[in-house]
């Protein structure tokens, strides 16, 4: 009985210090959460004599009011929107790259893809004052496409990165026998080879989605009409109207987190899987 359980005893403390510190960082990036949700039950003078306590009583009217601002929703919805279209343009034009950069044999591929790679090094505030210019003359400024095409941009290079290694590993028997049964190159790449990289096109969908949603200076460039404004903008705004309702600014952060989390919740199988078939192929 000892014989068999101590190689599960031995186990178990090889893995305790892992576990041990996988919940002590789950504590860290946890407490602010639960601070920040409880925070905007209280009413700011509740925050300022017991910071750390319950609320007593609970205010929940800074979360109902907050929903029931119309401003909220339409920084939600411009969010989403240029959020989806980012996305759509990103992963489309950066498949397509991939895939002949990956597929096809050509002179100048390679330095092509270092063209694209060298993206990564570019920060995108070097480039703001020409994008700036570039906006206007195309008179793309309080447009969200002035910040779904260069937010699209931006992030082609890491997007194609990532692609191009998953459709090399597409085995080339495939693709002759496609070819063979009469799949144009097209049809391969829609039909076959895409439905096979589904992990990491879900992958690099999730980075962009996420990219823009948390992208705060391009908006703030671009956009001078509140009706377009995305939630970082919102955020910075209701910190500035109610700079005194501490407790307020608390519930619109915490709402204003939810369906960011709310995606990661949905997407976390689809982007640890991605990561972890690139991390096998590799």
């Amino acid at each position: 009985m000892s014989s068999q359980t101590s190689p599960a005893l031995r186990k178990r403390l090889r893995t305790l210090p892992v576990h041990i510190t996988l919940w002590l960082i789950g504590v860290v990036m946890v407490t602010p959460l639960l601070y920040g949700l409880i925070s905007g039950f209280k009413s700011t003078s509740q925050l300022s004599s017991n910071p750390f306590g319950l609320p007593s009583p609970w205010v929940v009217s800074n979360y109902t009011d907050i929903l029931g601002s119309s401003d909220f929703w339409r920084a939600i919805g411009s969010s989403t929107l240029i959020a989806v279209g980012t996305t759509v343009l990103t992963v489309a034009f950066a498949a397509l790259a991939a895939f002949a950069l990956a597929r096809f044999a050509f002179r100048g591929r390679e330095l092509l893809f270092a063209v694209f790679t060298m993206g990564l090094m570019l920060p995108f505030t070097v480039a703001i004052i020409p994008l700036f210019i570039l906006l206007r003359t195309f008179d793309l400024l309080d447009n969200p496409l002035g910040v779904i095409l260069p937010q699209a941009a931006f992030g082609l290079p890491i997007t194609i990165i990532i692609l191009r290694g998953f459709f090399r590993e597409i085995p080339g028997e495939i693709e002759e026998a496609a070819t063979l049964d009469g799949c144009s190159a097209f049809g391969f790449f829609w039909r076959i080879l895409l439905p096979m990289a589904r992990p990491a096109l879900g992958t690099v969908s999730v980075l962009a989605i996420v990219g823009s949603w948390n992208n705060f200076f391009l908006p703030l460039l671009v956009f001078n009409d509140p009706e377009w404004w995305t939630i970082p903008l919102g955020v910075q705004q209701f910190q500035g109207q109610y700079a005194s309702d501490t407790a307020r600014v608390f519930a619109y952060l915490v709402l204003a987190m939810v369906p960011a989390l709310g995606f990661y919740a949905v997407a976390e199988r689809q982007l640890i899987g991605g990561i972890t078939l690139g991390a096998t192929k590799g």
